[in-house]
């Protein structure tokens, strides 16, 4: 399941519903205590309550209502559930989805108790006509007299069924957005949140000012992340164990029940086994996973500095990790200021992490941050900034390129003043794509710059890009700069745009590629370094295949998808890890007429 967005009512400085589209990387940005990591910590009281819980002081405290409600929005959702026994149906089945096809649940927190509890709801494009309005509280009996009632020909086996049937029979449902509760100890309702709940994403979220104690410490969360990755990707194996466990357990009560008939037949009625299995955070709590350091000392007893570096090793490596592995249940890092106390190569590290986690179908990335230098290297469409209205004070989160300006002048970030030439590309895989080669060629000649260090040459991303590439475009753009213009060959458009260019006069210049695309200067070996595996790299599409298609076609085969990438997504991957591995012998031999050469080349003379 996919986590598409979250509403949060009543809780600390939100006193009116806020909602936020949520994407599979997003950047919460914004002042100090401006309620940034109160989103994160709503999300983890929803998943877990265990890092931060509800407490009774939690609702705003201007409103007499001390219903604190969180309300969560999913995708990508489980094919089929069993709400009855031995009986499959589905979410949209049982009209349990919201009017735009997602599973929309809400956690309803009464704070005016000591110790807040969840009342779990669905909120759903339900049924509300006469007699089918509350088909799935019923128990079997009771639809079975309904189906006899109305005369309908089904079998009187299998509540979806029925209820399916008695639906039909009524043609018009009044269709309306109703609360359904589903936390309920009346075991009907009980159920769908019992079966749905195993489904929902795995939520690990670090705070950066947690304590430091042993029982508290940096390297505990991401452990426990790491025991609840490894829990859920054997779910399979885990089921079998607790069916079979099920089997001999209920074979013994069932057992003692025909005793129990033998002595006392009246008593032994109303004996009925009823198996309940742990839940998955009872799984999590039977495994703990330790750090020693050299000389075997724990990692909790290292300098802060050291233990937040396990925690740029973990994103790093799980980044790794996932790219070859096939979860099957999603994952959400949710990371509060990771740059705190952490060098600049490090936070650099950890934002290619974050990027490459967020590629991974089954796993999304939410961030807080205040560091200009940190946001201003996150994409543009990550974004969220928090900020109050300057009248009513109220919290409001907003996103997309209007509220860039708001943004940088709240961050402070800035252009690059040793700036004297704009590289102009079409989108932010470009960028990496230039970095790395300009980096290959400039190690061994130096006389070619490169672009991955030269402040004196700034990217404007056409297409996107982070926000310091928007910062530079919409700065630096007005400032009569020389710019260079590099287009990929597959849109014929481009080439009006690079004839006007060079026919400015001022010393902008523009280039088409020869080849189709900046991914066809790839060398089949840095993608096999990458990768493990091996295409063919090709100039121009073989058979309607450019080199990005082809690739995310072998990637999905080798890791096991099946569904091959979508070609952002394979041009991202080749960008953030392939072109780091080509060297200048490489891009020669994939280049002999020295194009890519060339455009560093006349860079290099451009400079002053």
């Amino acid at each position: 399941m996919r986590l598409e967005a979250v509403s949060i009512s009543n809780f600390r400085c939100y006193a009116e519903e806020i909602r936020v589209e949520l994407d599979d990387l997003t950047t919460f940005v914004g002042r100090n205590d401006i309620g940034k990591s109160t989103i994160l910590e709503a999300l983890e009281i929803f998943f877990n309550g265990d890092i931060v819980s509800m407490e009774q002081g939690d609702a705003h405290v201007h409103n007499a209502d001390k219903n604190v409600l969180i309300t969560c929005e999913f995708s990508d959702l489980p094919r089929t559930l069993t709400l009855d026994a031995g009986a499959e149906t589905t979410l949209a089945d049982e009209y349990l989805l919201a009017e735009d096809g997602r599973l929309k649940i809400r956690k309803i927190f009464d704070c005016s108790n000591k110790k807040p509890s969840a009342d779990v709801v669905v909120i759903a494009y339900h049924p509300t006509a006469a007699d089918c309005g509350n088909l799935l509280e019923l128990k079997e009996k009771d639809l079975q007299k309904k189906v006899k009632d109305l005369g309908l020909k089904v079998a009187l086996k299998g509540n979806p069924g029925m209820r399916r049937a008695i639906w039909e029979a009524v043609g018009d449902l009044q269709l309306q957005e109703v609360v359904i509760p589903v936390g309920r100890s009346k075991e009907d309702v009980k159920r769908i949140w019992e079966q749905i709940d195993p489904h929902l994403p795995i939520f690990a979220l670090f705070q950066s000012d947690r304590s430091s104690r042993d029982s508290d410490d940096e390297v505990q969360s991401p452990m426990k992340a790491a025991v609840a990755a490894a829990i859920a990707e054997v779910q399979d194996d885990i089921a079998r164990i607790q069916a079979k466990v099920r089997e001999k357990a209920e074979e013994i009560a069932l057992n003692t029940h025909a005793a129990l008939a033998t002595i006392d037949p009246n008593l032994a009625r109303e004996l009925v086994p009823e198996f309940t299995p742990p839940t998955a955070s009872k799984w999590q709590g039977l495994f703990a996973l330790g750090l020693n350091t050299d000389d075997g000392i724990p990692l909790n007893k290292r300098g802060s500095g050291v233990r937040r570096l396990v925690l740029v090793s973990f994103f790093k490596a799980e980044a790794e990790r996932r790219l070859k592995t096939s979860a099957k249940r999603s994952i959400i890092y949710a990371i509060e200021e990771p740059e705190t106390a952490q060098h600049p190569n490090n936070q650099r590290i950890l934002i290619e992490s974050f990027k490459a986690l967020a590629e991974d179908s089954g796993c999304q990335v939410l961030l807080t941050t205040h560091s200009p230098g940190f946001a201003s290297s996150l994409p543009q469409e990550s974004i969220r900034y928090v900020s109050r209205d300057s009248e009513t004070k109220k919290p409001e989160i907003q996103s997309g390129v209007d509220v860039f300006d708001q943004v940088a002048a709240a961050l402070g970030v800035t252009p690059d003043s040793r700036v004297q030439i704009l590289v102009c590309v079409e989108g932010p895989t470009d960028v990496l794509a230039l970095k790395a080669l300009s980096k290959a060629l400039h190690q061994s000649d130096s006389t070619l710059p490169n672009l991955a260090l030269d402040g004196r040459l700034a990217f404007v991303v056409l297409g996107g890009g982070t926000l310091e590439h928007w910062v530079n475009q919409h700065y630096l753009r007005g400032l009569n700069k020389r710019e260079v213009h590099i287009y990929d060959a597959d849109v014929p458009d481009y080439a009006e745009s690079v004839k006007q260019v060079n026919a400015r006069g001022d010393g902008s210049w523009a280039v088409i590629t020869a080849k189709h695309e900046i991914e066809s200067y790839l060398h089949k070996a840095a993608i096999a370094q990458a990768f493990s595996f091996a295409i063919e790299v090709t100039d121009h599409p073989v058979g309607g295949k450019a080199t990005p298609k082809v690739f995310g076609e072998a990637f999905a085969a080798h890791v096991g998808h099946g569904k091959p990438l979508k070609d952002s997504t394979a041009k991202r991957k080749l960008a953030q890890q392939a072109f780091p591995y080509m060297t200048a012998a490489m891009l020669d031999e994939r280049d002999p007429n020295g194009e890519v050469r060339e455009w560093f080349r006349r860079m290099g003379a451009m400079l002053s």
